[in-house]
């Protein structure tokens, strides 16, 4: 939707975003765990996009933005399966010369049937209305870790929540009145970043909660030529916070090499 003339980089209807940011969290696991590139290298690891999983106890389904999984004994692979380069080029992912040659050097990624869930990743963003969406974003949160363990107590479930500073927000739902909504900041941002806080985590396997969890804070205002930036001030995570996101690759490759090495 343009915004005098320009197009804007986020529409809340549409799952690009989703999907861009399971592909940087995806690109940064395979720079991060030795053994899953091991295991993608021998065909053992494929991905899914936008996968049903229902859960065994209780029996309950929900579509998770990105798994990552054993392929489906005797199930056909996609014709073209998608890859990590393949949604470079069709998303249009602007990479450095430097991440296109570590991309380069990592082993091929596809997509595959899916068989036994490793790893699930649910994926939000709160980028305006923040109070208002807050009781959905976190009910949608919490219900991913515990359809995702009902599923498999082994498999690992990540969270990631990405949310707006920006004092307003050019929204392309506003078609009736199209000029920006107004955030009242620091106010909404402290409160989203309080409550996903506040989700359940876990330690072992046998408890309930996000295996990982991270938030990352932005400062956009969405009228399609201001650019979005990156906020690293409070009450975004510091980086020796467990819920940075460099903390919740790091913990998702620990989690992965530990539980999965004998698959």
């Amino acid at each position: 939707m343009p915004i005098k003339g320009n197009m804007l980089q986020y529409h809340g209807r549409s799952d690009r975003h989703g999907q861009l940011i399971c592909w940087g969290i995806l690109f940064d696991l395979m720079l991060t765990s030795d053994l899953l590139r091991s295991h993608v290298e021998s065909g053992k690891v494929v991905f899914g996009i936008n996968h049903t999983l229902r859960s065994f106890s209780p029996e309950k389904k929900k579509r998770l933005d990105l798994v990552l999984c054993r392929p489906k004994a005797g199930a056909p692979a996609p014709k073209k399966p998608r890859t990590l380069q393949t949604l470079v080029n069709k998303h249009g992912i602007e990479l450095t010369a430097e991440q296109q040659a570590l991309l380069d050097d990592l082993p091929v990624i596809k997509e595959g049937p899916v068989g036994n869930v490793l790893v699930a990743l649910e994926a939000k963003a709160c980028m305006t209305e923040h109070i208002k969406a807050l009781p959905r974003l976190y009910d949608e949160l919490n219900s991913s870790h515990q359809i995702v363990h009902g599923h498999s107590s082994q498999a690992l479930s990540i969270g990631f929540f990405m949310v707006n500073a920006a004092d307003e927000f050019y929204s392309p739902t506003n078609t009736a009145n199209p000029g920006p909504n107004k955030h009242n900041q620091p106010h909404a941002l402290q409160r989203a970043v309080a409550q996903v806080t506040d989700l359940p985590r876990r330690s072992h396997h046998s408890s309930q909660g996000f295996d990982g969890l991270g938030i990352v804070v932005v400062d956009m205002n969405n009228d399609g030529t201001s650019p979005c930036k990156l906020v690293t001030t409070p009450p975004a995570p510091a980086e020796d916070d467990v819920l940075h996101y460099e903390s919740m690759v790091q913990r998702m490759a620990h989690e992965y090499d530990t539980r999965f090495s004998i698959i």
